[in-house]
């Protein structure tokens, strides 16, 4: 089966195949992650470490496959709401790859991604 032709960038002045010319498509997630608020505008500050510790502590194993857990998950996430952030009970230990596999299923690969329907 033939390949699609070449697409042409009218911004980079470049030839790309695929969806979207890979240089826009690097501007496009800088431009996002600058308008990112910061961990600890988002509430990832030294409570959460702290808390983060002490469930990982009661609940060192991924709630997947078993392997150790690195990763404090909100199983929905809060998007903003503060009482759900806090919510024991919305939390899920997970090990960096479930947590990895869960985002990207999720969410459409983390911030910036697009939402699945």
């Amino acid at each position: 089966m033939p390949y699609a032709a070449p697409r042409h960038c009218s911004r980079h002045h470049r030839l790309f195949t695929g969806t979207r010319c890979p240089d826009c498509e690097r501007e496009s997630k800088v431009r996002a992650e600058e308008r990112r608020p910061s961990a600890t505008e988002r509430g990832y500050n030294h409570d959460w470490r702290k808390a983060r510790a002490q469930f990982l502590e009661v609940h060192p194993t991924c709630c997947k496959c078993g392997a150790p857990a690195t990763v404090v998950d909100h199983v929905v996430a809060h998007k903003g709401d503060r009482a759900l952030f806090w919510e024991r009970t919305n939390w899920q230990p997970l090990c960096r790859p479930c947590h990895q596999t869960k985002t990207n299923r999720s969410d459409g690969g983390g911030f910036g991604g697009r939402t699945r329907r």
